[in-house]
């Protein structure tokens, strides 16, 4: 299984098959300065209706969509969400956000989207077990390096993956991804927007993966 960070919560995912899934696909502008996706897929996940995370029809492809908590398999992927919002005031600054849960390859993948507050114990649970984590650290829209840091003690990932952070392509009123780093040990930051995992293969110690926007 193959990762590519596109931007934002926007990633590239796919599979030893060749399955694309692209989540959380934003449009270009009003301070995200990103470059356009110009990406096919086969799926789409979205976890709630901002401008910068539900931009469907930015990806080619005709693919399917997934952006809610109803369980559902696509291409042999099996996806499950569970609810959450995406602010502290239980959605009334911001709405709701959907935590989206898929196996690809063998590989348990949890897209937080943007996750706006801690989880509760249920809701950890509900998550279950995760190998790869892309998680929000950058704040003021969603929870901030040290709410992320707490959600991710508690998920316990094999793999973390900051996103949705302050950089020369965003600039929005966030963090950068360093106040996440802080302290933390296990951190790799990759000249690169692309990583691989494979089952079998992934860290006995919880490791944080940073990657760069590829557009």
């Amino acid at each position: 299984m193959k990762v590519e960070w596109l931007g934002h919560a926007s990633f590239l995912i796919t599979s030893e098959n060749g399955t694309r899934i692209i989540t959380d696909p934003y449009v270009a502008g009003n301070g995200l300065n990103y470059a356009e996706l110009n990406e096919t897929a086969d799926i789409v996940t979205v976890s709630h209706d901002h401008f910068d995370h539900n931009q469907v029809s930015a990806v080619g492809g005709n693919p399917q969509v997934v952006k809610e908590a109803t369980p559902a398999e696509i291409k042999g992927i099996k996806f499950r969400g569970i609810n959450t919002y995406h602010d502290a005031n239980q959605g009334k600054d911001r709405g709701d956000n959907v935590i989206l849960c898929f196996n690809v390859d063998g590989v348990n993948v949890c897209h937080l989207g943007d996750l706006g507050h801690p989880l509760s114990d249920q809701q950890i649970a509900d998550v279950g077990s995760v190998d790869v984590l892309l998680v929000p650290v950058g704040g003021f829209f969603t929870i901030d390096a040290e709410v992320a840091t707490r959600v991710c003690n508690k998920i316990k990932p094999r793999v973390i993956i900051p996103m949705h952070v302050k950089n020369e392509r965003c600039e929005f009123p966030i963090a950068s991804v360093d106040d996440f780093l802080k302290g933390k040990e296990n951190v790799k930051k990759l000249d690169s927007s692309e990583v691989e995992f494979k089952a079998g293969e992934l860290p006995d110690v919880t490791g944080i993966v940073v990657l760069k926007p590829s557009r």
